[in-house]
C-alpha cells in the first residue's frame, strides 16, 4: 500500500507541472538524429537518470526555470542538449565569442595588391599584422628599426583613410645605409651590388658637395716646390689607372696652384666632371653633375679654389669648391667647346663652341662684355699670347686647297682681326699649345703631325721641324709641352701616347695606353716624371 501511495503522488505532481503556465521540456532522451524520444508513459527512479543531462526534479516551493536561462536558481544544471539547441531562448557558447581585446590595426577594404616599399624592403623573420591578428602571432620587435621607418610606421597606424596610407607609401624613400651601418638586412642585400660603383654627384640643378681644399702638401710634391724644375724624364709605369667615367673623357688639367697640384680635372660626355686625388690614392674626391647634356670644356681658375664649366647644354658654371655654391651661371647662345681664364684678369674668360662667334665674359657682373665674330662654322680652341692682349682662334673652316681661316689671330681689347694668314694647308687644328720658354705655339692638325709657329706677327710656320708618327682621324686630340720645354706629348687615334724631342723633332718615346682613341694628354706641373692621359673609352692613366 506503502509503494501504491508513492506512486500515485508521482503522477498528480508530474500532472501538475505539466499545467503550469512556465512548461518545462519533457523529461526524455534524444537519439542519434536528435529526435526526442518518447518515454512519458515510463516511471524511472528519482536517482537513476542521464549520465550528464538528467532535469533533477525541483524541491517544494521552488519554481522550475524558463527557457533561456543556462542554470536554475538551485543551482541545478539544464541538460546538455538544451545549450545545443538554437531556440530563441537558448544561451549562446561562450567559444563563439570574439576576444575582448583586438589589435588597433585598421585594413584597407577592396584595396587592390601592389608592391609597396614596406613588403618588399622587410627582414625575413617579419609577420604581417593580417598574419599576426588571425594566427594570434606576437610580432617580434628585436630588430632595429631606423628613426625613418619608426615615423613611417606612427603615421600609418591609426588612420582609416585608406587613399591617405596609399599617398603615403608611394612617397615614401628608403635611405641609403652604408654596409658598416646595416640596420636592415633586406635593404643591405639590395643594395650590395651598387656598392662597387662610383658615387654618382647630386642631380642637375642641385649643389654639389662642398669639396675641402685644405692647406696639406703632398708628401709627393713637398720636395719640389722649392727646387728649379729638372729635365722631364720619360714615363714608363702606370701609377694609377682611374675608372669612374660612363663617357668618353674630353679633357684633363692639373690644378693650377703647385701646392694642390695633386688634384687632377676631368670632364666627360657623361653630362660630369670629376676631381681627382691623381697623386696620393687615386681617387674620385668629388663629382659635379651640374648640366644636362655632355661636358665639353672645364677649366680650373688660377686660384685653385674654383672650376669653370661649360656643356652642350648652353649653360656656364663657376663652381667654389670650398662651399659648394654657384658664383657664377649664365647661358650661351651656342653649345660650348673651349674656356680660357684671360692670364691676368681672372674674372674674364672667353668662351667658343657650335657657332661663329666668340664672347668674352665678365664674371663679376654675369655678362658679355665682347664678341668676336668671324665667317666660320665652329670654334675649337682659344689660346692667349702676350699676356692676353691676343689670343689665337682654331676654326673648322677650311677650302679645298687651303685653309687661310684656320687659325685666326684677335687683338683682345678691339675685337679685330689681326691675322688670318697663318696656316695655309688643307687641314683643321683640333687643339693648340704654348711653349713655357720659346716664342712658338704647336697645332694639332688633322694632318696626323703637330706644326710650329712662331708666336709674334706675322705667326709663321716652321717648315723644318714636324713632329709625325701619330693619327688623329678626326678626334679631338690634344697637345702639350712639358713644364721644361725639351719634350712634346701628344694622344693619337689608336691610343697611342708619343713623346717628341722639341729640338730634333725625332720620337722620343711610346707608350700602348689604351684601347681606344687617347684624345688627352698633360704633363705634372711639379713632378718632371708624371703624366696623365684620358681616353675615348672614359679611362685615364696615370704613368710615372
Amino acid at each position: 500500500r506503502t509503494a501504491r501511495t508513492l506512486s500515485l503522488m508521482a503522477s498528480l505532481v508530474a500532472y501538475d507541472d505539466s499545467d503550469s503556465e512556465a512548461e518545462t521540456e519533457p523529461a526524455g532522451s534524444f537519439d542519434a538524429t536528435g529526435q526526442m524520444k518518447d518515454t512519458s508513459g515510463v516511471a524511472r527512479p528519482p536517482e537513476k537518470g542521464f549520465a550528464s543531462g538528467t532535469l533533477d526534479v525541483p524541491k517544494a516551493g521552488v519554481q522550475p526555470t524558463k527557457h533561456g536561462s543556462c542554470e536554475d536558481p538551485g543551482g541545478h544544471r539544464l541538460p546538455l542538449a538544451q545549450l545545443g539547441r538554437s531556440d530563441r531562448g537558448s544561451c549562446p557558447s561562450q567559444r563563439l565569442q570574439w576576444p575582448g581585446k583586438e589589435p588597433q590595426v585598421t585594413f584597407p577594404i577592396k584595396e587592390p595588391s601592389r608592391s609597396s616599399l614596406w613588403t618588399s624592403h622587410v627582414p625575413a623573420s617579419h609577420i604581417p599584422l593580417a598574419a599576426a591578428r588571425f594566427k594570434q602571432v606576437k610580432l617580434s620587435r628585436n630588430f632595429p628599426k631606423s628613426s625613418f621607418c619608426a615615423q613611417s610606421e606612427s603615421e600609418t597606424v591609426g588612420k582609416n583613410d585608406s587613399s591617405f596610407q596609399k599617398k603615403k607609401c608611394e612617397d615614401c624613400v628608403v635611405p641609403y645605409t652604408p654596409k658598416r651601418l646595416r640596420q636592415l638586412q633586406a635593404l643591405s642585400t639590395e643594395t650590395g651590388n651598387s656598392k662597387e660603383m662610383e658615387p654618382q654627384g647630386p642631380p642637375a640643378g642641385r649643389a654639389p658637395a662642398p669639396l675641402y681644399v685644405g692647406p696639406r702638401v703632398s708628401e709627393f710634391i713637398q720636395p719640389y716646390l722649392n727646387s728649379h724644375y729638372k729635365e722631364t724624364t720619360v714615363p714608363r709605369k702606370v701609377l694609377f689607372h682611374l675608372r669612374g667615367h660612363r663617357g668618353p673623357v674630353n679633357t684633363i688639367q692639373w690644378c693650377p696652384v703647385l701646392s694642390k697640384s695633386h688634384m687632377l680635372l676631368s670632364t666627360s660626355m657623361d653630362k660630369t666632371f670629376k676631381v681627382w686625388n691623381a697623386v696620393d690614392s687615386g681617387h674620385c674626391l668629388q663629382t659635379y653633375s651640374l648640366h644636362t647634356e655632355a661636358v665639353r670644356a672645364a677649366r680650373w681658375a688660377p686660384c685653385g679654389r674654383r672650376i669653370l664649366s661649360g656643356g652642350f647644354d648652353f649653360a656656364l658654371h663657376l663652381t667654389d669648391l670650398e662651399t659648394g655654391t654657384q658664383l657664377f651661371s649664365g647661358r650661351s647662345d651656342f653649345r660650348i667647346t673651349t674656356l680660357k681664364f684671360h692670364p691676368k684678369d681672372h674674372n674674364i674668360f672667353l668662351c667658343g663652341g657650335f657657332s661663329s662667334e666668340m664672347k668674352a665674359w665678365d664674371i663679376r657682373t654675369g655678362k658679355v662684355m665682347r664678341s668676336y665674330k668671324a665667317t666660320i662654322q665652329q670654334t675649337l680652341d682659344i689660346l692667349f699670347l702676350r699676356e692676353g692682349s691676343e689670343f689665337l682662334s682654331s676654326t673648322d673652316a677650311s677650302t679645298r686647297d687651303s685653309a687661310d681661316r684656320t687659325i685666326i689671330a684677335w687683338d683682345f681689347r678691339t675685337s679685330a682681326k689681326i691675322s688670318n694668314q697663318i696656316f695655309h694647308e688643307r687641314f683643321t687644328c683640333p687643339s693648340l699649345a704654348l711653349h713655357p720658354r720659346e716664342p712658338v705655339f704647336l697645332a694639332q692638325t688633322n694632318g696626323n703631325y703637330l706644326a710650329l709657329f712662331s708666336t709674334v706677327w706675322p705667326y709663321r710656320m716652321s717648315r723644318r721641324r714636324r713632329y709625325e708618327g701619330h693619327k688623329v682621324e678626326g678626334y679631338s686630340v690634344g697637345c702639350e709641352c712639358s713644364p721644361g720645354g725639351d719634350l712634346l706629348v701628344t694622344g693619337s687615334a689608336d691610343g697611342r701616347v708619343l713623346m717628341y724631342s722639341f729640338r730634333t723633332a725625332s720620337r722620343a718615346c711610346t707608350l700602348q695606353g689604351h684601347t681606344q682613341a687617347c684624345v688627352g694628354t698633360t704633363y705634372h706641373p711639379v713632378l718632371p716624371s708624371v703624366l696623365a692621359t684620358c681616353s675615348w673609352g672614359g679611362d685615364m692613366k696615370i704613368w710615372h
